[in-house]
């Protein structure tokens, strides 16, 4: 997502109604023209620093870049752990994930026009013929609409809007004669089909070759698409139709985003996730500004910019008037129900959300770009990495981070902006974490988990497209690009389209439809070009005040406890209750239970139940209250249940010529030494004998004092492990038998003991699937010796030791095991359920009450013991918050009943069944959203 820089005009107002290309071309433009504006705030950072940094981003995109065109060309993306191209059907599928990949040169395609930006001009001359040499796009393959239009389509008309520039300029491209921009005509007919439904929503995949629906196609029988798949369209259809003069790809993409705010909630104007393409129903009802929404938002606004069509400016303003009242809780940005805004479907968010901050500035609503960007950071700050998803109190909940970009684009909108060299700071911080976890010797590997610093043998096109673009502008002055970067706008995937468009080929109707389907108030739309006076005060020091408040909310945890909080000291009112908090013997908070609508039934073994029955409660603030409160009971046992399993740990290969950079994610052991409270494990590396290590060792003095290698199978893991460290081994990585396995592709695991007492063993042991044991096994052929670092976590790496070198991987060996491997999930997440009038979480929820109906949800707690947690700090009026992590951790130290039918003293054991009654969406809800309707 983004919007490129610079603003013309931008000190005074355009007048109301003004023609929509002076509107255009200023009022999209004038945040960025504040970069004067203060320089105070943070130390400023020299020219010769700027450069420096932006050297490196060269660099940096020299390293990937350069390791993608020699290892993995023509491949769709490189695998940097592995050195070699991903092509589609070679590999493990990853399921959606490969939904992108189609044969076609992906990531040379990607990154035609940030060669231009980056000053690479040979380079990109060199693409582009590449490109048309050997780029086909009649391959048999099923690819997903949305990410082949931002991704390609978009990467096409991007290279073609820099070639004619560079053509223009007399010096490149001399030779060009809109090859690129037929090549993006015959995809954009290829995708044509996918809109052949009664509403005009695209179906979600369409096969290059065959289309929709042929027995061929294998596709065409989708009934769902998300929001931002339908909605993410108009930029690349719409320039598309301005370059060439074909209306029918601009007309097809404006008609999808018709049908979808037609469809919006109208008493919220919000929209949901997913919609079924022929119906025009909300499958998925939760809204928020991540995942499955996020560039929907994001193209009406720039749609506005590009097409000067009012209608577009009209529906983004209120949807963003939507966002901001009910979606938007400072610093955070929380998913709702489209039919119940003020009720939250989920306390946790994902990592593109980071691109709204950028939104806002381009909106020209600073102060809350300023919150949330700086939230963001304390994030990576605390992770190195924003994670994939993330929760209320900060803690990780998916881990992975491939390497996004968002929050890079976000960082820059705000430099652009406000001129603040806080910004330039964060980009530094971006690039220094970059080269320090990510950087491998064949590329920048995604990470596999954020905790463990372990690494993923991926990199995304995007990572080319949008990371290297951004921090380059951020450091750049603007004589260093070659060209003026305000005169085009950045599509979602980073793409540049000449503003230019907007006045060439204007054949497509403005027709305003939007006042058809909702009375506008015009006093929620800026019709004028904001004043630099008003968005930023003379107080040099106004982005830093902003900040000042949110630098240790990661540290303090639980915002959402603190704005109440806040809010309640204003108001004179007491906190709402939190579920941690809560005890079944305290008088006070049963009647603050009972206001909430949340009752208690005794059970026969003791326990207590609580269910919660909305419509009894004291108002609709005390109902919302009592529906966070039951959410984060349940968040609450699905944590302390997750703390029983061990996290995954990582093997870090530290000798030439890794140096570190390479982390592989390993399964934990339940026995030997734990890594998490005793110091890492490093040692050289040598293969048992027997490999299977299931009997005595014949070559002790080949594993005396190092990290011995075992092959999977044939016996128990902890005789293994005895094995060798009778033999004098200091450490065992046991590895995987099933050739092809990876941690790409399947669930961690823990290794089990043999039902035997195992304090015996006092090595650390590992376990890695076949592909990352396979890394470690090449690099032994190739350097003989291999030296790795056992660990909780990756260790940091020298940033400036670097080698090209990196070996190759081939899967060997393939038998069936007889070890117990006991399954250790990442997370647990809450699946979907049809319509539900109560759920409860109990051991036996058949011992639910009948009577309970009218949509309620029930939690059981323990009647007979008090609070474990009563004695900890709680939520205070100063703002202060207790560390949940660390109250589980605590919890699960003291635990002595193993029984899974505990109380809320002991530990809780939430079963499938009662977890499948919640979803994300809190469908319990859905009879009274059906009564409203």
């Amino acid at each position: 997502m983004s919007e490129a820089g610079g603003g013309r005009g931008c000190g005074s107002s355009v007048p109301q109604r003004a023609p929509w290309s002076l509107v255009a071309a200023t009022a999209a433009f004038c945040l960025v023209s504040a970069t004067s504006v203060w320089t105070a705030g943070a130390a400023p950072m020299s020219r010769e620093e700027r450069q420096k940094l932006g050297n490196q981003v060269l660099e940096m995109f020299d390293h990937a870049y350069g390791n993608y065109m020699e290892h993995a060309y023509p491949a769709d993306e490189l695998m940097p752990l592995t050195c070699r191209g991903r092509v589609r059907g070679q590999e493990p599928s990853r399921g959606d994930v490969d939904d992108a990949l189609g044969k076609f040169s992906l990531t040379l395609i990607d990154s035609l026009d940030t060669l231009v930006v980056l000053n690479k001009t040979k380079e990109f001359e060199d693409a582009v013929r590449k490109v048309l040499r050997d780029v086909n796009l009649d391959n048999d393959v099923v690819v997903s609409v949305f990410e082949t239009n931002i991704r390609v389509l978009g990467g096409l008309l991007g290279g073609h809007s820099l070639a004619i520039m560079l053509k223009e300029k007399g010096e490149y491209m001399q030779w060009y004669n809109d090859e690129l921009l037929q090549m993006a005509k015959q995809l954009g007919y290829k995708l044509l089909p996918a809109f052949n439904t009664t509403s005009g929503l695209p179906y979600p995949r369409i096969n290059l070759k065959f289309g929709i629906r042929k027995p061929e196609a294998r596709t065409g029988t989708e009934t769902d698409t998300c929001t931002a798949c339908a909605g993410t369209l108009i930029l690349e259809f719409a320039a598309l139709s301005r370059f060439t003069g074909a209306t029918i790809f601009e007309e097809y993409a404006r008609k999808a985003l018709d049908f979808l705010w037609e469809k919006r909630q109208r008493s919220s104007n919000l929209v949901g996730v997913t919609i079924n393409i022929h119906t025009g129903d909300w499958v998925r009802k939760d809204s928020g500004v991540g995942a499955g929404i996020d560039s929907y938002y994001e193209y009406l606004l720039k749609a506005y910019v590009l097409l000067g069509d009012d209608s577009f400016l009209e529906r983004f303003n209120t949807h963003y008037d939507a966002i901001m009242r009910y979606i938007s809780q400072p610093p955070l940005l929380l998913d709702v129900h489209i039919h119940k805004p003020m009720l939250n479907a989920r306390t946790w968010m994902d990592a593109l959300l980071a691109f709204f901050p950028g939104l806002q500035v381009l909106k020209g609503d600073i102060r809350p770009a300023i919150e949330t960007h700086e939230m963001l950071y304390q994030v990576i700050k605390k992770h190195n990495f924003l994670p994939e998803a993330f929760t209320t109190d900060f803690r990780v909940h998916w881990a992975q981070h491939p390497l996004r970009p968002e929050f890079a684009e976000s960082t820059y909108f705000l430099y652009k902006a406000t001129g603040d060299p806080y910004y330039l700071e964060v980009g530094k911080t971006l690039i220094e974490n970059l080269n320090k976890y990510a950087r491998v010797p064949c590329g920048f590997a995604a990470m596999k988990d954020v905790r463990t610093g372990s690494h993923e043998d991926r990199m995304d096109s995007f990572f080319l497209a949008e990371m290297f673009k951004y921090l380059y502008l951020l450091f750049a002055d603007k004589e260093d690009i070659i060209f003026d970067i305000e005169d085009y706008i950045f599509t979602t995937e980073a793409h540049l389209l000449p503003l230019w468009l907007s006045t060439t080929n204007q054949s497509i109707s403005k027709k305003n439809t939007t006042s058809e389907y909702t009375e506008l108030d015009d006093s929620n739309f800026d019709w004028t070009c904001p004043n630099t006076q008003i968005l930023f005060p003379n107080d040099p020091l106004y982005a830093q005040s902003i900040r000042e408040p949110l630098k240790n909310v990661v540290d303090k945890s639980c915002p959402r406890g603190i704005i109440r909080v806040e809010e309640s000291f204003r108001s004179g009112a007491k906190p709402p209750l939190r579920a941690r908090d809560f005890m079944a013997t305290n008088p006070e908070h049963l009647e603050i239970l009972k206001k909430m609508g949340v009752s208690l039934i005794h059970l026969k073994d003791g326990r207590v139940q609580l269910v919660q029955h909305a419509i009894q409660a004291a108002s609709s603030i005390d109902a919302e209250d009592g529906l966070r409160f039951m959410q984060e009971m349940i968040e609450l046992s699905s944590q302390q249940q997750k703390e029983q399993q061990l996290p995954p740990r990582a093997v870090q290969i530290v000798s030439h010529p890794f140096f570190g950079r390479v982390v592989l994610t390993a399964g934990p052991a339940q026995f030997g030494l734990d890594l998490s409270k005793h110091k890492e494990t490093r040692g050289f590396v040598a293969s048992s004998k027997p490999y299977n290590g299931c009997s005595e060792l014949t070559n002790p003095e080949a594993v005396m004092g190092k990290i011995a290698l075992i092959q999977r199978g044939q016996c128990m893991f902890a005789e293994k492990a005895r094995n060798i460290q009778n033999a004098g081994a200091i450490g065992g990585i046991v590895i995987d038998d099933n050739e092809g396995s990876s941690s790409d592709t399947a669930p961690l695991f823990q290794m089990a003991g043999d039902g035997k007492d195992t304090d015996d063993i006092k090595i650390p042991m590992l376990f890695l699937f076949s592909k990352e044991g396979s890394i470690i096994l090449d690099a032994i052929r190739e350097y003989e010796e291999v030296e790795v670092l056992l660990s909780d976590k990756a260790k940091d790496r020298d940033p400036d030791t670097d080698s090209e070198e990196q070996p190759s991987s081939e899967n060997d060996s393939q038998d069936q095991s007889a070890e117990q491997i006991a399954p250790s999930s990442q997370e647990v997440d809450l699946v979907d359920q049809e319509s539900p009038e109560e759920s409860s979480l109990n051991s036996e929820p058949e011992s639910s009450s009948p009577a309970d109906t009218d949509n309620a949800a029930s939690v059981s707690a323990s009647e007979q013991n008090s609070n474990p947690m009563e004695n900890h700090e709680t939520t205070s009026l100063d703002g202060e918050c207790t560390d949940l992590d660390n109250q589980l951790q605590e919890q699960s130290e003291t635990e002595e009943d193993s029984n899974p039918n505990v109380s809320w003293g002991k530990k809780v054991q939430p079963i499938d069944s009662i977890l499948a009654d919640w979803n994300e969406d809190i469908e319990a809800f859905e009879m009274m959203e059906k009564d409203e309707l």
